[in-house]
């Protein structure tokens, strides 16, 4: 009997391939299964961390839903997924990547959000090619957090303008109004500014190269735990 795909809830955009970050932590590598449009869920029919990295390095067969931005908190709420984190007010808030994973039962199956805890729930349940090295998830984490923390920062103010030119029109509204989890205007910087933000893009991208430069003098390897792929490296790959 053949393995039940996973779905992977993405999110839409005018380009025809995945893109976002976060979403692509989960992906890597092997093509999916299946793309399937989604449409507002009132249709009642459908029409993108690195998870995407994830199941394609797992060799996991998966299909993608292609959600537009506006509608991730209705189609997360749908599914049964939590929020990944509240506002200041205690008001939810749902972002992508979701998966659903019928392994167990078609009926009750796995709804997770959050990339870290689909990360650990892949690792878990298919242990197969592993992402945590035995002994590297302390470190693999004080990476995570400096490329989410660090690294990213510099990038948000170019990163931003070019997220919300790629999101379907209705997206794009919602994106403006204050749907992003991104504080950052959807403005392209210009001039002086934009100068800035490159410099400071540019110092963190020397920083993490001779970083991992320290693997490659001592023979080890060019990936952040030296040899072995892990999640650090698809946290790192799904923003570049």
């Amino acid at each position: 009997m053949s393995q039940s795909p996973i779905t992977l809830y993405d999110i839409q955009s005018t380009i025809p391939q995945p893109w976002a970050p976060n979403i692509w932590r989960v992906r890597y590598a092997i093509p999916p299964d299946e793309i399937v449009s989604c449409c507002p869920p009132s249709d009642g029919r459908t029409l993108p961390s690195p998870n995407r990295f994830i199941l394609n390095y797992k060799r996991l067969p998966y299909r993608t839903v292609w959600i537009e931005f506006s509608d991730v908190e209705t189609t997360l709420r749908r599914i049964g997924a939590q929020p990944t984190s509240y506002r200041s007010d205690g008001r939810p808030v749902y972002t992508l990547p979701a998966i659903i994973d019928p392994q167990r039962s078609i009926n009750a199956p796995v709804v997770l959000s959050n990339p870290t805890v689909i990360a650990e729930y892949l690792e878990a349940t298919y242990p197969a090619r592993p992402v945590f090295p035995e002994g590297s998830r302390a470190l693999q984490s004080l990476f995570v957090h400096y490329i989410q923390d660090g690294f990213v920062k510099p990038l948000l103010p170019i990163l931003v303008p070019l997220t919300h030119q790629r999101l379907p029109e209705r997206s794009q509204a919602h994106f403006s109004r204050g749907g992003a989890p991104s504080p950052t205007s959807p403005t392209a910087l210009a001039g002086p500014q934009s100068e800035q933000a490159w410099n400071a893009v540019r110092e963190q991208f020397n920083f993490l190269a001779a970083i991992l430069d320290k693997n490659t003098s001592d023979g080890n390897g060019v990936v952040a735990m030296g040899r072995d792929v892990s999640y650090a490296d698809f946290a790192l790959c799904s923003v570049l």
